[in-house]
């Protein structure tokens, strides 16, 4: 891949393939990839971890790769659920992004979320596993999200804290300003559809200084659309997904009640076929 151009983040590519050979990412719809459906199995959905865990497995013979991430999930319940078993399965690279569903509730503390997150970061660590994790996205290009940026920039400055403390990589979404664009958004507003998991999955590549062969994504244009047509578009999406979301807050429900993870034990990656992707479809709530 030629990367000269990439002005984002410095590439400087392993010299022998990467190290890796057991990769456990823990975390909620981010990571479960809601909003990026897998044609190849209905219901469920592909996400940038699969897409990295993909690239990774091309690289060396004896790669395997578990996904413990459910969709809805606080940093409570991530660490009570995934970290555990997560160290149970002996990684030695581990994916970790949490806290996103606490942030944006209203009233929530970003700095006890982060202080929970360090925790966590402190036994996944322990093990000596390469720990990698996210910043939040700078929402400034949504109106849904705009009013909590502040927060998000808060929570973010700790976890860039946290990662200097015990040496973590960080996956810099704030920075990422390809997907700040809602073409790169589900039809809820809130999931990153396959152009914004794919755009991820090369961040967390480049991250992990690896080389591979993902190139980027074009969106298509935006639709011209009349003011009364944009109206009805958010008419139906706060019908369809903000008026639900708000019902299961004020229910104590998450998306992901009944849901167990998708890949709980580490395997080994079936080829993918480019050819295989299909069409966007809705996702669920985070």
């Amino acid at each position: 891949m030629t990367t000269s151009d990439d002005h984002r983040t410095p590439y400087i590519p392993n010299a022998q393939p990467h190290p890796w050979r057991r990769y456990v990412a823990i975390g909620d719809s981010f990571t479960e990839g809601i909003g990026d459906p897998d044609p190849s199995t209905p219901g469920r959905h592909r996400g940038w971890a699969d897409r990295v865990a993909q690239v990774l497995s091309e690289q060396v013979d004896d790669f395997a790769y578990a996904n413990l991430a459910i969709r809805g999930r606080l940093i409570a319940q991530i660490v009570e659920e995934q970290v555990e078993p997560a160290l149970a399965l002996k990684p030695d690279l581990v994916t970790f992004s949490a806290g996103g569903n606490d942030v944006i509730r209203p009233g929530a503390d970003p700095d006890a979320v982060a202080q929970r997150f360090e925790d966590a970061v402190v036994r996944l660590a322990s093990d000596g596993a390469t720990v990698v994790v996210f910043t939040g996205i700078d929402t400034n290009f949504t109106p849904v999200f705009r009013g909590i940026r502040g927060k998000i920039a808060i929570y973010n400055e700790n976890i860039r804290a946290i990662a200097d403390r015990y040496d973590l990589l960080v996956a810099d979404q704030w920075a990422l300003k390809e997907i700040q664009d809602l073409r790169f958004f589900d039809d809820d507003r809130l999931h990153m559809n396959a152009l914004g998991h794919h755009e991820v999955a090369r961040m967390v590549l480049r991250t992990l200084n690896v080389p591979n062969d993902l190139l980027p994504m074009q969106p298509d244009p935006f639709p011209t659309r009349t003011w009364r047509e944009a109206r009805t578009v958010d008419l139906v999406w706060a019908r369809e997904h903000l008026v639900p979301w708000v019902l299961r807050r004020l229910r104590h429900q998450s998306s992901g009640d009944q849901v167990t993870a998708k890949r709980p034990e580490v395997l080994p990656m079936l080829r993918w076929t480019p050819e295989a992707d299909a069409p966007d479809t809705p996702g669920t709530d985070g």
